[in-house]
């Protein structure tokens, strides 16, 4: 079976093996970073827009924050309820099916997070708008906005390559094939992704998506932020605060105050 669905059935079944050796907890450590040297009262409750399969929720959820995670796929959602169920009721993070673009849920929090380059799948200056105009919704003014995205000057400088993974071994394995095409025009890469989902030798599923990743530059990104009601006030290669982003550093992390 051969599926075309962006985060869907087939993809988020496997998501998590594919980043298993992603360092949430060190990421998270980044991001209550941020929250102690830059927030104005203790936070207490987050917004994790793009959420996935928990990754970070979770994570945060289980060192105290009340955590609502937003996502529009219905399969990665799954995944993290799924992993949710281990905590307590009132431990275990909300979690809503949306997308973060027009997102009005009615209240306001102490941060917003959107990790894992979600910002990047917002391939044109409308949906960036919307999506930052969405988190500075659910914040009071001083409350922290913190984002990663695909950083434009180190994209341009690398270029993106294609590449295999294999994860699983003995009867079940998948396999991840990734062919990259640009559009420097767009400020845009194409990302094709085919999973071959193996038991044995036979192909028990096939998965086909493309992940289409905007990269963003530093100006363009104090543009946005301003436009949508926030301050730009850290950009740093991930997960270093004090460093500054060169064009070694395909992944730059944000903080923004909203004013």
């Amino acid at each position: 079976m051969s599926e075309t669905t962006v985060f869907g059935p087939g993809y988020a079944a496997l998501y998590d093996h594919f980043y298993a050796d992603k360092d949430y907890a060190a990421e998270c450590d980044f991001v209550e970073e941020v929250f102690r040297r830059y927030a104005a009262q203790p936070v207490r409750t987050v917004l994790d827009l793009g959420c996935g399969t928990g990754g970070h929720a979770l994570i945060l959820a289980r060192r105290g924050y009340r955590v609502t995670g937003v996502d529009r796929s219905a399969d990665m959602l799954a995944q993290a309820l799924s992993k949710a169920a281990a905590l307590s009721s009132d431990q275990a993070p909300a979690f809503q099916q949306s997308d973060i673009r027009g997102l009005d849920l009615g209240q306001t929090f102490d941060a917003v997070l959107s990790m894992f380059a979600v910002l990047s799948y917002m391939t044109t200056n409308d949906d960036l708008a919307e999506a930052l105009r969405a988190a500075r919704r659910h914040l009071q003014p001083g409350g922290l906005l913190v984002f990663d995205a695909w950083y434009g000057p180190a994209v341009l400088v690398q270029r993106p390559g294609d590449r295999f993974r294999v994860v699983g071994d003995g009867s079940r394995r998948a396999i991840r094939f990734v062919r990259s095409e640009m559009d420097t025009l767009r400020h845009v890469v194409h990302v094709h992704y085919t999973v071959l989902d193996l038991e044995g030798d036979r192909v028990a599923r096939q998965v086909a998506e493309t992940h289409t990743m905007r990269y963003l530059f530093p100006q363009e990104m104090a543009f946005h932020l301003a436009q949508a009601g926030f301050e730009l006030i850290a950009l740093a290669p991930c997960w270093r605060l004090d460093a500054v982003p060169t064009e070694n550093d395909w992944n730059v992390a944000i903080a923004a105050r909203a004013v």
